[in-house]
Formats: structure tokens, sequence, C-alpha cells
């Protein structure tokens, strides 16, 4: 038993230090799985550890010295989650701080329904049962053809029950490195949240590589754009004002989307729709085919998966790579932007994001708000934690002020 006990503490150990400093370089992968679900579950984690240790030392008490190996892994691994916990708890305030240096202090007087309040108490039951999401005031009508093509162009439209007239719109891209991915497993709890708050959200499918090859899947997502321009006024929500969202390569999707407005070569066969959208909320997005930003592991995406299974086969380098890398495609006129990254990123270095955001504020008119999230990994807010509900509050105001403040900005040329 002191051996069983000492190897999951080991185990537990090198966990909560990958979570806390994640390996990069060839193991990237491994380490953002393990460290993303021990970062966000890390509450969990430590009431288990708490428990197996308590247990442990009833039954057999401290008469070895494996089980005292054993017993002072567990107590650094309760600091560990520990410090997890208070890493996670802090990422509402790295968004505030964000917002406040972007925005200025007063900005919360433009938004008439103030979402400002911590309500993180009401969302108890969301963090201790974080799989189960669903929200009673919400409604949600799923697979809505948007494009002929099948599953692949369906959509779920979330709104509230009382269905108000002229809500805005958020429209939800997924990620999944343009290989996997579906509109069920990402966006819910902001989806969700959004739509309790009386706008309408919008959470498409689109088409996947290798079958699908570049552009094809930006295309479907301003297909998803006609749809919202010509029906969602039937939930309820309002066509003149929609904001996108996506995390990973759905981050690409949603930047790609913002700053592409008006390109008649990405929407053949309805060229004269307005693609156009409001403001972009990119969470740990793609925004470098490159490698202009210096991301080192940027090379090795072009090398392996964009070149075998997302290019389009007759694609050049530089040049449609390039053209297919936001951080190519920023102009003056794009949309505010909010864009989340955490710092722990191990598939998308932080440096991509910083980068993007540079060139934005140096070119774009409207405001650029940069949340970087301390200790969070790639995926961080696919479930109700600490950490998401924090960063999903900083972006339901920073939605709310883009809404609240259009009409302002429009007249002032922001």
């Amino acid at each position: 038993m002191s051996d069983r006990f000492l190897t999951r503490q080991l185990v537990q150990l090198g966990l909560v230090g990958n979570a806390l400093r994640p390996f990069r370089g060839p193991a990237s992968i491994p380490a953002f799985f393990s460290g993303w679900l021990t970062g966000e579950l890390a509450p969990h984690l430590l009431a288990i550890e708490a428990a197996d240790t308590a247990v442990h030392v009833a039954r057999h008490g401290v008469q070895t010295r494996r089980d005292a190996l054993g017993l002072m892994a567990a107590t650094a691994n309760l600091a560990g989650y520990a410090a997890l916990i208070a890493g996670g708890r802090r990422a509402g305030q790295e968004v505030e701080h964000a917002l406040v240096a972007e925005l200025g202090p007063d900005y919360p007087d433009a938004i008439a329904r103030d979402p400002l309040p911590d309500d993180l108490n009401a969302s108890w039951p969301s963090l201790a049962l974080p799989f189960r999401m669903r929200n009673v005031d919400v409604a949600r009508t799923r697979r809505l053809p948007y494009a002929p093509g099948g599953r692949r162009y369906e959509m779920d439209v979330f709104h509230h029950r009382d269905k108000p007239a002229g809500a805005p719109v958020l429209l939800q891209v997924h990620g999944g490195g343009w290989m996997i991915g579906e509109k069920e497993h990402q966006g819910i709890p902001l989806m969700l949240h959004m739509a309790a708050r009386q706008w309408v959200g919008v959470s498409i499918n689109y088409p996947l590589s290798p079958r699908a090859r570049w552009p094809e899947h930006l295309i479907a997502v301003k297909r998803a754009m006609q749809w919202i321009r010509e029906h969602v006024a039937e939930y309820g929500g309002d066509p003149s004002f929609v904001a996108v969202t996506g995390g990973s390569a759905g981050g690409h999707l949603a930047a790609m989307l913002a700053l592409t407005a008006g390109d008649e070569s990405l929407q053949p066969g309805f060229e004269s729709v307005d693609t156009s959208v409001q403001a972009c909320v990119p969470h740990y997005g793609v925004y470098d085919f490159t490698d202009e930003s210096g991301a080192r592991y940027a090379r090795q995406r072009l090398n392996g998966l964009l070149r075998r299974y997302v290019m389009s086969r007759d694609a050049r380098y530089p040049e449609d790579y390039r053209a297919a890398s936001p951080i190519s495609r920023v102009t003056a006129d794009a949309p505010p932007f909010l864009v989340v990254h955490g710092r722990n990123d191990t598939l998308v270095p932080v440096v991509e994001a910083r980068a993007f955001v540079d060139r934005l504020r140096e070119v774009a008119k409207n405001p650029v708000v940069y949340a970087e999230i301390p200790g969070a990994q790639h995926a961080f807010d696919i479930f109700p934690s600490f950490r998401s509900a924090g960063v999903l509050r900083g972006v339901a105001r920073f939605l709310e002020w883009t809404h609240a403040t259009r009409d302002s900005r429009l007249v002032s040329g922001r």
C-alpha cells in the first residue's frame, strides 16, 4: 500500500508541476492535455488528494520511509493545487485590468445593463459539476442548416426563453485544428451566459480538413453570416449587430471573418452579402501562418498540419499562407477586438498573440483589448472553472460595451 500511495503522489506531482510550469517543445501536446485538465479541475483534484491522503494515513499511518516520502509529495501536491486555484481565481482581475487599460476606468458607465457585479457565488453549482452545462432561462434550437451540405453546415441557436426582439448576436466558431471539433463541445458556457443576458448565440459547424481545404472553412463561416443577416430576427436577434468569437482554429476563423469583410474572393456566389462584424473576441487563436511573429513553433505547424492537411494543395508559400493569416490581414477598419490568450499555452505560443495585438494596435482605429491570462493553458474555457468563469464575465463586459457604444464609436470614427 505504501508503494501505491507513493506512486500516486509522484504521478500527481508531475501533473501539478507541468500545470504550473508546462513542458514545451516535443512534449507540448501531452503537456497541454495534462496541464489543461489539472489546472482547470484543480479544486476537484485537491479534494480527491486530501481524501486520499487522509484515508491512507488513517489506515496505515506513517510507518515506512515510503509513507513519509508519499506524505511529503502529497503535501507538495496540495500546495500546488492551492496555487493553481489561486491563479485561476485571479483571471477575472486580469481581464478587468486589460479592459480598464484600453477602454478607460469609466467604461462601465456606458453599459446600460451593468454586467459588472461579481456573481461567482451563483456559479458554484456549475463549478462543482463542470460538465453539466445548462441554464433554465435559455432555449436552444439545434441542427439548423445554414447552407447545403449536411451536418457540417448546421448551427445551434441559443436565445432567452422570452425571445426579446432586437437582441445583439454572438457567433461562436469551434476549434480543433481545422480537422476535428463540434459545435456541441465548445463555447457553451459563453453561449448560455450571453443568451441569459438576452443576446442571441449562434454556434456553428463548418467543413473540416483534410476533406475540406482552405479557404472552405472561412467561406462556410461567411455563409453562416449570410444566414444570420436573413434569419436571426426570427429568434429575436438584431442582424445589424454581430460579434464573433472562437478558440484556437476557431479563434483564427473568427479573426479572419472580422478582418476580411468585403473580400469577394471569400464569398463565391454571395459576394454582395454583408459579412462584417461589430466585435471580435478570439481565444488562444492562431494568427500567423508564416512565422512573422517569431513564434518558433509556427514553422513546425507550417511544415506539418497546415501544409499536409489544411491549406489548398496548390497553395503558394508565402503568398497564400500570408493571405490566410490574421496578422497579415489587419486594416484600419478592423472592429473592436478582445484578444484572450493563456501565458502557459503550449499549443499556440503566447508570442503569436502578442505580435497580433501589436499589429492591430499599430493599424486599427478601434480599441484593442489584450488579456494575457497567467497560468492558463490552451482551451481553458471549454467548461466552467474558476479561471473560465472570471474570463467569461470579462468577455461579457467587453461585448456589452461594444454594443452599448456602437453608435458613439461610429460618430467618432472608432
